[in-house]
């Protein structure tokens, strides 16, 4: 069995392994937002993926900004991410072929329990955000260009407020993913937005919890796209396409739907055909 998620490419040759027997196999790099991974969906699905089709799935998870940038650079033959205006510039870049809905989930606003900013109750997430920043408690984003950082830019301009401004004193980037963004926010006593996905798998809570959620502007899509081989002619075209055909198939959204951490589904299907 081989290991489907992983932090670098694919060594070529790895110890104990017959040559002719890897070059035998087909495999296919998917550049993938953290979020995917970090959950462990990736742990769910692959196993039946590969076993089915025969093929290896490598998955390199890194920000939503820098994955579409690696497959921008022909790095990937399949984009799984969550920033549906970037993957569309994608698209009619030239970069990938057809982009299709997946699944979607949520944001959420997590802080410690005693909610010095009063965010609990508040009406909507612009007034949300409003109070931590009349506040003044700390903030933690990402700031890694990654769906999530994208996401939280778009909820500050809608509230009208420029974080930018603040840069270093009550809000604080991290520049990092969000395990250790959220991490960070804890180590803190910082406000953070994070994916659902990714806070109910994380551990390191204390005493955190979820103070703000449900407003429609925190909806959280993800989407597929092959890598397009007209840029790129080394992009495995028809596995990254048996891949994303099984994602969006009837058998795929089944096994999407099925994934629970914590006894909580983490990702809805909704990928039309």
């Amino acid at each position: 069995m081989s290991r489907s998620v992983c932090y670098a490419f694919p060594l070529i040759l790895i110890l104990g392994w017959p040559t002719t027997a890897l070059a035998d196999q087909v495999s296919i790099i998917v550049q993938s937002t953290t979020s995917t991974a970090n959950s462990g969906l990736y742990d769910h699905l692959l196993p039946r993926f590969e076993k089915e089709h025969a093929i290896v799935v490598h998955v390199v998870p890194v920000g939503t900004g820098q994955a579409i940038r690696n497959a921008m650079r022909g790095d990937a033959d399949v984009l799984l991410v969550h920033a549906k205006a970037a993957e569309e510039r994608f698209i009619q870049q030239g970069y990938g072929v057809t982009r299709f809905d997946l699944m979607y989930n949520d944001f959420v606003l997590v802080g410690p329990s005693a909610d010095p900013a009063r965010v609990l109750g508040a009406h909507g997430v612009t007034q949300a955000l409003s109070r931590i920043t009349a506040s003044g408690v700390l903030f933690a984003s990402r700031g890694d260009d990654s769906g999530t950082h994208q996401a939280e830019l778009s909820l500050w301009r809608r509230a009208k407020i420029d974080p930018a401004a603040a840069s270093g004193t009550w809000y604080r980037e991290t520049g990092s993913g969000m395990g250790a963004t959220l991490n960070a926010a804890v180590g803190m006593g910082a406000y953070t937005l994070s994916d659902r996905a990714t806070w109910v798998s994380f551990k390191n809570k204390g005493g955190f919890r979820v103070l703000f959620e449900g407003d429609p502007s925190l909806f959280n899509q993800y989407g597929i796209i092959l890598v397009n081989p007209a840029r790129h002619a080394h992009v495995k075209a028809q596995a990254g396409q048996k891949f994303i055909n099984w994602m969006i198939s009837d058998e795929g959204q089944a096994q999407i739907a099925a994934y629970r951490r914590n006894g909580q589904q983490l990702f809805f299907p909704n990928a039309v055909r």
